[in-house]
């Protein structure tokens, strides 16, 4: 007898577990993987709305797929995200390995936080996260649906070159 309720509250705790961890998995938003032709057309259908070919070129349009912020490759970034009640751009250097649960802040407005975190999911890869500390709330852009953020843009061209870009009060990017 004391075998057989043995095995039945193993089974029950191997099925608990199993139905939980399933649970969990099937509640986490997952970010939207494009194909190669659809990210190609957002692409394009995202690019800033200037005359100056150079930022045409060279001003690329992110999407969280591409998990860009996982090497360091030099390059500025524009972020454009929502602190309380409007929107900000933030630019910086890609210049700096993010270390495994590491964070860095780059930029505080309106009670929030604009930065980078190394997350683990098996993988740790590197992400945006927006951060309001007063309420120890954060929302990461992978899966955010552009409440927090609105849009990311890498620079490709030359420092030099660097446009000077500001955000209106609905969130789109214009050149300064």
């Amino acid at each position: 007898m004391k075998k057989i309720l043995g095995i039945l509250g193993t089974i029950t705790l191997i099925g608990t577990s199993t139905t939980s961890l399933v649970a969990c998995n099937s509640n986490t938003p997952q970010e939207k993987e494009y194909t190669t032709e659809e990210l190609t057309k957002l692409k394009e259908k995202n690019k800033i709305n200037t005359d100056n070919q150079e930022i045409k070129n060279n001003l690329e349009w992110m999407v969280p797929q591409e998990k860009p912020f996982n090497e360091v490759d030099n390059k500025y970034y524009f972020v454009v995200w929502k602190g309380k009640t409007e929107w900000y751009i933030t630019k910086f250097l890609n210049n700096e390995k993010i270390n495994q649960h590491g964070r860095k802040v780059l930029k505080e407005e309106d009670g929030y936080e604009i930065g980078l975190y190394r997350y683990s999911n098996f993988k740790y890869e590197v992400d945006l996260f927006n951060y309001e500390p007063s309420k120890m709330t954060n929302w990461p852009w992978r899966i955010d649906k552009g409440t927090y953020f609105k849009s990311v843009y890498r620079w490709n061209g030359d420092e030099q070159n660097l446009p000077d870009l500001v955000v209106n009060n609905d969130g789109n990017i214009k050149v300064n």
